[in-house]
């Protein structure tokens, strides 16, 4: 099992509605965020195009996040989410500084905080709050080791890259093209 998500940039609007929903179902304190939206022109006027794109941890195979953490409170689940135990996290920072997809933050209680696929729902068969809440339901999560999963058929039917593949860290995040 290898969980990733894909996000459909040609179907994506930059309305957030997954930013909301992450914040709210993870009960992320005011001012921060496990996600977030960018927005980026690309071409040349007047053949301009803007792509938005919904960020977060990239549940990195090789994540450098987990090789760092001197605790283990960064660690990769079977299925390959990353998650931090806030327990065993004391707030050193060293994961929030390896990452090269600034998808980390210190949470206000101490511990590092980020992305977890929703881990709570996804563990019962559930789709990351995120997935669920969009419009246009351009954000596609699964099991790629499942050929026949809604994931896999887009990952390999669509074109698509994923974010610094020179960090070489093997993300699971996928942006269809």
């Amino acid at each position: 099992m290898r969980y990733a998500m894909a996000i459909d940039t040609k179907k994506c609007i930059g309305c957030a509605d997954c930013v909301l929903a992450c914040n709210m179902e993870n009960q992320i304190p005011e001012g921060f965020t496990r996600s977030w939206v960018v927005e980026m022109a690309k071409g040349e006027y007047p053949d301009t195009m803007l792509e938005f794109r919904s960020e977060r941890c990239n549940h990195c195979e090789n994540a450098p996040c987990v090789r760092c953490c001197p605790t283990g409170a960064s660690f990769t689940t079977e299925g390959g989410i990353v998650l931090v135990d806030e327990s065993k996290c004391i707030g050193c920072a060293a994961c929030v500084e390896s990452c090269p997809y600034d998808a980390r933050f210190m949470h206000p209680d101490g511990y590092a905080d980020k992305c977890t696929f929703c881990y709570h729902l996804v563990s019962e068969g559930q789709n990351p709050a995120c997935v669920d809440v969009c419009p246009t339901k351009c954000i596609y999560f699964g099991d790629l080791d499942d050929a026949d999963s809604e994931i896999s058929k887009i990952v390999e039917t669509r074109k698509s890259k994923v974010l610094l593949p020179e960090a070489g860290t093997n993300p699971h995040i996928f942006y269809l093209i």
